[in-house]
């Protein structure tokens, strides 16, 4: 963790912010503005970018893909710019648990992925590209999208340390655990072999 210089109501203040920003629901938003129906009554029912694809709108998929993870880069560059390091990272990670969740769905929100690695990408663009490139390769290696999170999440805190910005280690390990808990389910169906591969209805 970086060195704490700011005072407790200016850190207050901006995990407040960032979780304001987190808490923005915007797949439930876009598929509701888009006509495309209540994302809560399709697929899963969760409010991210996976179950916005189950609409069938591939632009509605990508825009919240997007939108989530700007919001996490935007706590953290404006957290940053206005106040320092160490509130850039307590913001994007009130962000993040904004994201998850939020008070406005009775904190039932997404799993985190996007915000996530929009977090990452603010914080340490290195970082953050090596976590999307770990995404990537593990979900084009199994075939299973959330395998991808769960294998980007786990790196996260490695790749913190092996490029030289081990000040972030220990937030990337408190993300990773929440990523992990928040996809206990699809760990269940990984284990017994019953986890929907990319792609397949």
């Amino acid at each position: 963790m970086p060195l704490i210089e700011a005072t407790l109501p200016a850190l207050l203040l901006w995990a407040l912010i960032g979780y304001l920003l987190g808490s923005i629901p915007f797949g439930l938003v876009l598929t509701r503005v888009m006509g495309l129906g209540n994302l809560r009554e399709i697929g899963s029912g969760n409010i991210g970018t996976t179950n916005v694809l189950r609409t069938g709108s591939k632009a509605a998929a990508a825009l919240t893909l997007l939108l989530d993870g700007g919001k996490g880069a935007a706590a953290v560059l404006l957290a940053r710019a206005l106040a320092g390091e160490d509130v850039a990272q307590l913001a994007g990670l009130a962000a993040f648990l904004g994201h998850c969740f939020p008070v406005w769905l009775k904190f039932q929100g997404g799993k985190g992925v996007a915000t996530f690695l929009g977090l990452m990408l603010a914080l340490a663009w290195p970082v953050g590209i090596a976590c999307c490139l770990t995404w990537l390769a593990a979900a084009a290696i199994t075939r299973i999208s959330s395998m991808g999170a769960l294998v980007s999440a786990f790196s996260a805190a490695i790749w913190a340390v092996l490029l030289g910005f081990s000040s972030m280690a220990t937030l990337s390990a408190l993300l990773a655990i929440v990523v992990f808990w928040r996809h206990s389910a699809n760990i269940a169906r990984l284990r017994t072999g019953t986890e929907p591969k990319i792609g397949q209805k």
